[in-house]
Parts: C-alpha cells; sequence; structure tokens
C-alpha cells in the first residue's frame, strides 16, 4: 500500500504542476507502483492530537491537506510534501517535542546496531506493524525518532 501511495501522490504532483518527469527532479519510475526512498531520509511523520475532527478540519482549512482514514484514531495526510498522519491513541501527547520522525533505512539492524554506536538509546527495541518493522531511539538530547524497513512485495 505505502507503494502504491507514494508513487500515486508522485504522478499527481507531476501532474498538478503540468510538467513531465524531465521537467522536475522526478524519477523514471514514477508512473509504477514501486516508491522511491533513499537509505536514512525523514519519510513519514506522526504528530499526537487529542481531537482528530477538529485537527483534520484546521489542516484542510490552513494548508488543503487530504486524509486517509484508518479508523477513529488514525488518519494519514497527504498534499503535505512528506507522508504523514495524526495519531490520537498515541501515548505521545501534543507538544514541543511530540512528533515522531520516522527515518527509513533498507538494513533496519544495520541502523539500530548504528544508532546504538552513536550513543542513541533504543526505547523500543525492533517490532513488526502493517508494511513492515521499525524501531525508536532517543537521541543524546532526548528527542525520541524511528526508523523503518517497509515489507518488499
Amino acid at each position: 500500500m505505502v507503494r502504491i501511495w507514494v508513487g500515486l501522490c508522485a504522478l499527481l504532483f507531476v501532474v498538478a504542476c503540468g510538467q513531465k518527469n524531465g521537467d522536475v527532479n522526478m524519477p523514471e519510475n514514477v508512473e509504477t507502483e514501486t516508491p522511491v526512498v533513499v537509505n536514512h531520509t525523514i519519510n513519514y511523520i506522526e504528530l499526537p492530537v487529542t481531537d482528530m475532527a477538529a485537527s483534520k478540519a484546521f489542516y484542510t482549512a490552513a494548508f488543503g491537506w487530504s486524509y486517509v482514514d484508518y479508523g477513529p484514531t488514525y488518519a494519514a495526510f497527504t498534499n503535505t510534501g512528506l507522508d504523514g498522519g495524526f495519531d490520537a491513541a498515541s501515548d505521545r501527547k501534543p507538544s514541543k517535542n511530540g512528533a515522531l520522525v520516522v527515518i527509513y533505512a533498507e538494513d533496519l539492524e544495520a541502523s539500530l546496531a548504528k544508532v546504538k554506536a552513536a550513543g542513541g538509546e533504543i526505547s523500543i527495541p525492533i517490532f513488526s506493524f502493517p508494511g513492515g518493522r521499525r524501531f525508536h531511539f532517543v537521541d543524546p538530547s532526548g528527542n525520541e525518532l524511528s526508523v523503518a524497513s517497509y515489507a518488499q512485495e
């Protein structure tokens, strides 16, 4: 599903801008269902919310975001430039440090080892979620982030 969504978003961007792949820095495989992800880049962000309806209404009005609902407590946002979602069931609370940045990794175990070696504290060990696996870590400053790999079809 992630592959389809990323490909569709990229294609819609190109169409909306009235440009072809050669006119922007879009990869040749945009029309396929294969997402273009780059090792160790930020590719998804989750924002904790206390009121899903109010949050969606605000971001739609302010920025034109759209949503794909995954039950009453999770909505993925679109038209944002970066994939992400609102999470009303998270233990994280909206604050200056409430967002969870998710970094893509081709090799999750190697990235886990690098995070540990660099001094990061693993706050949630590797676990599976629909479509892949991830872990969370706390950096030396106390910020919690996540690293994820996605299932290959």
